[in-house]
């Protein structure tokens, strides 16, 4: 009997946390869902097909379906912005804050972008010309203006501003190929840049961006567009249909069969998240480095509270410590997982983190509040290259970094 308790409370003490990368939420539809945006890491929108909008107001834990306000047509694209919501879709469809804008046209509109309450653009496909279309509001939205780049045979799928003078707009052209316009007033004029066939487009400032698109093909520029460089591409029958950077180095992409890839240090290296589902991913939304929200197709929509970082066992041991102290990992070098002993003497909030020999963070391991125990965690690299790395224990004022060696 005394040996069945011993078990029982072990077993206990074990927990498994399965830091899954991305887990499932429910929005409670299956209609195809084309973008997401937060204000904050509780207020969150997602739209799609069917004039579908989906609200919450903690995370995504509870999404409610909202009043469509006899609108049905498709909506592509939302911005979540200074605690106001603007979606747009087909049919010229702009809807603010749940009521319905005039937009002066009933062509598609597949990006939308504020800077402000007042400063927004949305853009898409003037298919009378057929062009590009622009439209500006300086008032919220009450009044749309449209604008041009003074180009024909193409149409726009995003748009990102890092103020209210520089943005940029990324398409297609009709006869094959993409293109990238960049506004330096505003959009009073718009400039050509390099063609693509881009889908999505995230800047961190007026220099430093990333677009995607065909052949899941990642494009960066550290001079606001003049040039781009090619920093990932994959396999040439799928293709990224959106990208959200929270700084210069912090990063995700993705697209087709639920490819989600993440870098932590500007894009040198993109490594493959698990997301749990083949469902094609259309746009994904970072309101800082660990909290990202991605939906797509048949009313998929995925959260990670930890940037996605790869899996991560954690047990506690039944030791009762005394001090802080972090162990070194073993095995040492390792390939592809290793075990990272650490121990809390009293409640606090722990965070263990992984870093290259650069300084760049690569993952969080642990960030929350720990009780007094002893902890073991069993950390899987298979993304991750050869080479050394550092982990790093904070809690409280305390502060202890070891390295660890990867080798394939």
């Amino acid at each position: 009997m005394k040996t069945l308790l011993q078990t029982l409370f072990f077993l206990l003490l074990v927990t498994q946390i399965c830091s899954a990368q991305w887990y499932q939420q429910t929005g409670g539809t299956t209609l195809n869902l084309n973008s997401v945006s937060f204000y904050d890491s509780n207020n969150g929108m997602i739209v799609g097909d069917s004039g579908i909008i989906l609200g919450t107001t903690n995370g995504g834990i509870n999404w409610i379906v909202l009043p469509p306000n006899g609108n049905n047509n498709n909506l592509y694209s939302v911005h979540y912005k200074s605690g106001n919501w603007t979606a747009v879709g087909s049919e010229g469809t702009i809807i603010r804050n749940g009521n319905l804008q005039t937009s002066g046209t009933t062509n598609w509109l597949l990006g939308v972008w504020f800077t402000d309450t007042n400063n927004g653009w949305a853009v898409g496909d003037d298919q009378t010309n057929p062009a590009e279309l622009i439209l500006r509001t300086t008032n919220g939205g009450t009044i749309w203006t449209q604008q041009s780049s003074g180009t024909t045979y193409c149409w726009l799928t995003g748009v990102c501003f890092t103020d209210s003078n520089n943005g940029w707009a990324v398409g297609r052209l009709h006869l094959g190929g993409g293109v990238i316009f960049r506004t330096t007033n505003g959009g009073t004029t718009w400039a050509s840049q390099v063609s693509l066939g881009l889908n999505g487009i995230s800047f961190t400032d007026s220099n430093t961006g990333w677009t995607v698109g065909d052949w899941e093909s990642i494009w960066k520029t550290t001079n606001g567009g003049i040039d781009w460089i090619l920093q990932y591409s994959g396999n040439q029958w799928l293709g990224l249909g959106s990208v959200s950077f929270t700084d210069v180095n912090k990063g995700t992409a993705v697209g087709d069969f639920g490819k989600i890839l993440r870098t932590t240090n500007g894009g040198t290296n993109w490594i493959g998240q698990n997301s749990g589902t083949t469902n094609g991913l259309s746009s994904v939304f970072f309101i800082d480095s660990l909290n990202g929200w991605a939906v797509g197709v048949s009313g998929t929509i995925l959260h990670t509270t930890n940037g996605g970082v790869s899996f991560v066992e954690e047990q506690e041991i039944d030791e009762i410590p005394t001090e802080f102290l972090l162990s070194q990992n073993y095995p040492n070098p390792f390939n592809p997982s290793t075990k990272i002993k650490y121990s809390v003497p009293q409640s606090s909030q722990v965070q263990i983190k992984v870093f290259d020999v650069l300084g760049n963070e690569i993952e969080t391991l642990v960030n929350e509040e720990k009780p007094v125990g002893t902890f073991e965690l069993n950390w899987y690299a298979e993304n991750l290259p050869s080479g050394v790395y550092f982990y790093q224990l904070k809690a409280g004022s305390f502060i202890e970094t070891k390295k660890m060696v990867l080798i394939r």
